[in-house]
């Protein structure tokens, strides 16, 4: 925006919108931050290319400034993990043999006695690349995707929210991740919660970070507030000061990478500013972050890291999915429902699961953590396309047998399906 010299500095500044206004210290880090990661020159930060790995070196030498150090037992700000060339999310795009690294930063508790337990901070840097798979926008294919919002913004958040607490230490410890590839399939914090720097036992809750970036009409998003008893209270405690008009959302499961951390029984909680026109698409830039919007996320998060970090107990608690009523009539979408969640980083011979839904039928099946599917009803399951198309072949309803690997044995097991979306 080009504004009359003759106006003088201070009509320059009264008619100026606020994303040219004086900035704050605090403003002007995230705006740094957030301007280089969505940047032209990292081309949309894809896992495996050299713009990942520039956004990687750029997110540690900046957790270093804010104060933090490497992982207990590590000399690498780095924890690395390479996709199978038969995992799911090598599957038609290129991806397999890949290398992804997630980005780790400690912040040392001040209590000796309650240091060695851990809150985690995390958000994704990992986006579409130069389109092609995931974009939303037609013919981008060889177009950075920069993904400002998505997740620039969320990396911003939890880089900020380092520096808050760095200048003054909870009594527990922090550790902050920027993890890789979660628009292939939460691969990173899948490998996290797998490789944990630190036992999952000693971390007492989780905290992420995406799409925080625009925030409008002070509406805040924040799931996961049923995974833990007290989430509710502490959220609504400190809105006092924080102001936000926010939606609260129970289930601890979503397409983000604090579903890593509920499948291994850790209370999360997701911030989100809401979706919007720009999502997987060329036009996610820096331009059109609300800055201020960011730094208010973060420094509420601050508040809250800090008092999960004081001491006090959380107490997870698994989030069943509601079921709608089971119904005779055959599923004219998506078909049925088995409530497991594929392993995207892994394909022996059928699809590997990360875990189960709370409530699931997989669940009331026995299915776990570490099973692999080979076959629902009749229908051999060898990948995940398998899988949905067999799911698509029976209605809410339907018993079928499942059968599955366990630990090299071949197991049977007899679910009622649900019906999705309830």
């Amino acid at each position: 925006m080009r504004l009359a010299v003759q106006c003088g500095v201070l009509s320059a500044l009264l008619l100026a919108p606020p994303s040219v206004l004086p900035q704050t210290a605090a403003t002007g880090r995230i705006a740094e931050d957030v301007r280089y990661l969505s940047s032209d020159r990292l081309e949309g930060r894809r896992i495996g290319s050299s713009g990942a790995d520039s956004a990687a070196a750029w997110i540690a030498r900046r957790m270093e400034k804010a104060g933090l150090t490497r992982a207990p037992g590590s000399d690498s700000w780095y924890q690395s993990f390479i996709i199978a060339h038969d995992a799911p999310a090598a599957h038609g795009t290129g991806l397999g043999g890949v290398r992804g690294r997630n980005v780790i930063g400690v912040l040392k508790g001040r209590d000796p006695a309650l240091a060695g337990q851990y809150v985690v901070v995390g958000a994704h840097y990992d986006h579409l690349g130069n389109g092609g798979a995931g974009s939303l926008d037609p013919d981008s294919a060889g177009v950075p995707h920069n993904g400002a919002d998505d997740n620039a913004s969320g990396v911003a958040a939890i880089l900020e929210i380092a520096r808050n607490l760095a200048a003054r230490p909870p009594a527990r410890s922090v550790i902050f991740v920027a993890f890789s590839g979660e628009e292939e399939g939460l691969l990173g914090s899948s490998h996290f919660v797998k490789f944990p720097p630190v036992p999952t036992e000693r971390m007492v809750a989780m905290l992420n970070f995406d799409m925080v970036g625009r925030l409008r009409d002070d509406k805040l998003i924040i799931y996961g507030v049923e995974t833990a008893r007290e989430w509710r209270g502490m959220i609504d405690s400190l809105n006092l000061a924080a102001k936000f008009s926010l939606t609260l959302q129970g289930d601890g499961y979503g397409p983000s990478d604090h579903t890593a951390f509920t499948l291994v029984k850790q209370p999360v909680l997701h911030f989100f500013t809401g979706t919007h026109a720009d999502y997987h698409r060329t036009t996610d830039d820096f331009a059109t972050i609300n800055l201020d919007g960011i730094l208010r996320v973060a420094t509420m998060a601050s508040d809250l890291a800090r008092q999960v970090g004081g001491g006090g107990r959380l107490t997870f608690v698994e989030s069943v999915r509601p079921m709608a009523s089971e119904g005779s009539s055959r599923s004219s979408g998506y078909g049925a429902y088995l409530g497991s969640i594929p392993d995207m980083s892994t394909s022996p011979g059928g699809v590997a699961l990360s875990g189960v839904r709370s409530g699931s039928p997989a669940e009331t099946g026995g299915l776990k953590a570490g099973d692999v599917i080979t076959r629902i009803g009749t229908h051999a399951v060898s990948d995940l396309q398998a899988m949905t198309d067999a799911l698509r072949a029976y209605a809410p309803g339907d018993t079928v047998e499942i059968v599955y690997r366990r630990e090299g044995s071949e197991r049977r097991t007899q679910v009622v399906l649900g019906r999705r979306g309830g």
